[in-house]
């Protein structure tokens, strides 16, 4: 690791941020007519007791839809439309699809005499669950100017009412439970997407607008990059759920590409004790780290070449400023490298002597690490640099999602979930990387050890960092 030393950037370039006047006030009255200038209201599903405890699965989907809208709260009409590439989508699909999947897969099932909020929903807002129908094309969502921002919400209150009726007359229903349980979840996985996909519009826009605006950063001082062994040996890895592992609480959940629990053989091993940093990452750009081929897979490198790729989305030339959900700022050098590919992650390990964990390590070493960090609810949004000691793990969970060495399969005697809810994530059980830990955007609810997100090598835009290992 002597590649990996200290660096001191230099002085700080200033950048601006939107004033909160560029936002609409949306404490007034609200206007439904289409015709007219809409500005979005939230429904008040916020219940005041913790969802800790005895907290109730109602509670539960009160403050997951209601936090839904509060992400979007300080939104214009105009972003809520806008779908800057193939692999993101539209505010105002995410908003409308996450109500698709409860009507869909719950109330459809579930609740006699149910009347849709709109048949052609169907069309418009499945994503890709084909055994249920035909859907409107992924690239073609940001064309979805009708329906108006005004009547996904109507369609959101006319599913929560709905819900909420049925989980109040059914509440010791287990099958309702966990397919209620999966669509908090399937949520909580939308609320990442739309911000990390508001990021990446607003990025694209001159005017580089800020989502919100920026809280003062902490300063910190730099924890030295150390490898902690790790032992090896029989490890078991994955998740079991239980029969009721969604019907009267979360806490057990997991999805079906988490499962069945399982024995892997593990050599000794040492993991980084925080993923790799800003300073760090651009040691490796200055010393030409994008211009070696001998450091990149043969995929990374054409994609590098292909995409004219020298540092990380978001950097700009000069590698001093990135644009984030705050708008533009200066890089904080101690805090965690983000957006980067897996191919980017995969060169860099290469080039300072080590290697990336595989999903089984990096689980066998998180499994004992409570779920607590930089995310969703710290009201950051955007990774930190770490705060404890070196000896110690730091940073599992939250900041960015980890890429592993694994690639996404499935689990020995891996079973999906039957019908339709098969198609959640077993179909895509090719050419993805797993990655592990959670963002600063996750919320802390939805995350476990066990978590397996997964995505394509070369995708930049969610929140990816990376962590390294050597045998």
């Amino acid at each position: 690791m002597s590649a990996i030393r200290g660096y001191t950037p230099g002085a700080n370039i200033g950048f601006d941020t939107i004033p909160s006047s560029f936002y609409p006030d949306t404490s007034g009255p609200v206007d439904l007519d289409p015709q007219r200038r809409f500005y979005p209201f939230m429904l008040n599903l916020s219940q005041p007791e913790s969802l800790a405890g005895k907290a109730t699965l109602a509670d539960r989907y009160r403050a997951v839809r209601s936090t839904s809208e509060d992400l979007v709260s300080s939104l214009l009409p105009e972003d809520f439309v806008v779908q800057s590439m193939v692999s993101a989508s539209p505010a105002k699909w995410h908003l409308a699809h996450v109500s698709w999947f409860f009507e869909q897969f719950v109330l459809k099932e579930h609740m006699a005499g149910y009347r849709v909020f709109s048949p052609r929903y169907d069309h418009l807002f499945n994503s890709y669950y084909q055994s249920v129908g035909v859907m409107h094309a992924r690239p073609d969502r940001g064309l979805l100017t009708r329906p108006a921002v005004g009547e996904i919400y109507e369609y959101r209150r006319h599913i929560d009412q709905a819900i909420l009726q049925l989980l109040s007359s059914q509440s010791h229903d287990i099958a309702l439970g966990q397919i209620v349980e999966l669509g908090l979840h399937h949520e909580q996985q939308h609320q990442e997407l739309l911000l990390t996909d508001l990021q990446h519009a607003f990025s694209r826009n001159p005017l580089e607008p800020a989502w919100r605006s920026p809280s003062p950063r902490p300063q910190r001082p730099a924890v030295p990059l150390r490898f902690l062994d790790q032992p090896g040996g029989i490890v078991q890895i994955g998740a079991s759920p239980g029969p009721d592992s969604a019907g009267s609480g979360h806490a057990d959940f997991c999805f079906d590409n988490e499962s069945p629990r399982h024995r892997i053989f593990l050599e000794d091993y040492a993991l980084a004790n925080r993923p790799v940093n800003n300073s760090e990452y651009r040691e490796f750009i200055v010393a030409g780290g994008y211009r070696q081929p001998s450091f990149w897979l043969s995929d990374g490198w054409q994609w590098l070449k292909s995409n004219g790729i020298e540092r990380p989305l978001y950097w700009d030339e000069d590698c001093a400023t990135a644009f984030s959900l705050l708008g533009r700022q200066a890089i904080d050098w101690h805090a965690p490298v983000c957006h980067i590919s897996y191919y980017e992650a995969d060169a860099f390990a290469r080039w300072a002597g080590a290697r990336l964990p595989t999903e089984g390590e990096w689980e066998a070493a998180a499994a004992s690490q409570p779920i607590t960090g930089n995310l969703q609810s710290s009201g950051r949004w955007q990774p930190e640099p770490p705060i404890g000691h070196e000896r110690q793990l730091l940073q599992v969970f939250g900041d960015v999602w980890e890429w592993t060495a694994s690639a996404y399969s499935a689990y020995p005697g891996f079973k999906p979930l039957a019908g339709s809810l098969g198609e959640y994530n077993g179909k895509f059980m090719c050419n993805q990387i797993v990655c592990r830990g959670g963002s600063c955007v996750t919320p802390a609810d939805h995350l476990r050890a066990t978590y397996r997100n997964f995505f394509y090598p070369g995708e930049r835009w969610q929140f990816f960092g990376f962590r390294l290992a050597h045998s």
